[in-house]
């Protein structure tokens, strides 16, 4: 494969035939009204232009795993513009989950060492790391609602104010304290929630539990509900919607 890809000139539109086998593959993309879509596809290229994409492990970066993969990085910044992703180039995309070694040390000084298994990770000012079995499964994962791309690359919006802390950067003191104001008030409800479920026998939460490790984690997996599910996202959330709106600016 790697035709279009990697022998596109800059700028180059992307072909129909793949634009529309990708949003095919991606039903919530495919959802979209069609001036976004329009507007998705052109953030899309550019966004091709402007990263490299290296495959791990010995995965071969096609041009369907390059497509599948910007199609779903701009999503969040499609109001935004692709200017919130230039602090970093680099995307690099294992064939599946990876083991990373961790290191901590606790209050008491001790050092503990432990295994972490990673769909994906974005590092400050650093790359984004992917697994393509997660990505390629986004289209059916939907429901559920799980998103590895979009998780991502919220985290790096999240970063860009130096701090991966459930607020993107904001323009004033007062915007950041009442989005954290909310943020944190979500946060803890859901955490509740999710202590219910695991520990009493409660309802399960529709939203990937993990988001109760951290604020930050929080933020990220609540924007791949509002992303991928925009119907029942405000349903469930009407304050984080009433949020999300003001900083990501869909147009409804």
């Amino acid at each position: 494969m790697l035709g279009w890809f990697r022998r596109r000139p800059k700028g180059r539109a992307i072909p129909d035939a793949q634009w529309d086998a990708t949003l095919s593959a991606y039903p919530f993309l495919k959802r979209r009204p069609a001036h976004e879509l329009e507007r998705l596809r052109e953030l899309a290229s550019q966004f091709l232009a402007a990263k490299e994409f290296h495959g791990a492990n010995g995965f071969a970066i096609t041009d369907e795993v390059a497509l599948a993969i910007a199609a779903q990085a701009v999503l969040p910044v499609l109001h935004l513009g692709l200017h919130w992703y230039d602090d970093f180039v680099g995307v690099v995309v294992h064939p599946d989950e990876v083991v990373a070694k961790r290191t901590v040390q606790d209050e008491a000084g001790v050092v503990h060492e432990y295994d972490e298994v990673l769909s994906g990770e974005a590092m400050e000012r650093g790359p984004v790391m992917l697994s393509w079995r997660d990505v390629a499964a986004a289209g059916a994962s939907a429901q559920e609602p799980y998103n590895v791309v979009i998780h991502e690359f919220v985290h790096k919006i999240d970063m860009r104010d130096g701090a991966s802390d459930g607020c993107p950067p904001l323009p004033s003191r007062a915007a950041r304290e009442a989005w954290l104001a909310v943020m944190a008030a979500e946060y803890e409800a859901f955490r509740e929630k999710v202590v219910i479920a695991e520990r009493f026998g409660g309802a399960a939460t529709w939203l990937d539990p993990y988001g109760a490790t951290a604020i930050d984690e929080f933020f990220a997996v609540a924007c791949e509900a509002y992303f991928v599910d925009p119907r029942r996202f405000p349903m469930e959330f009407p304050r984080l919607t009433q949020l999300f709106d003001g900083f990501f600016h869909p147009v409804r």
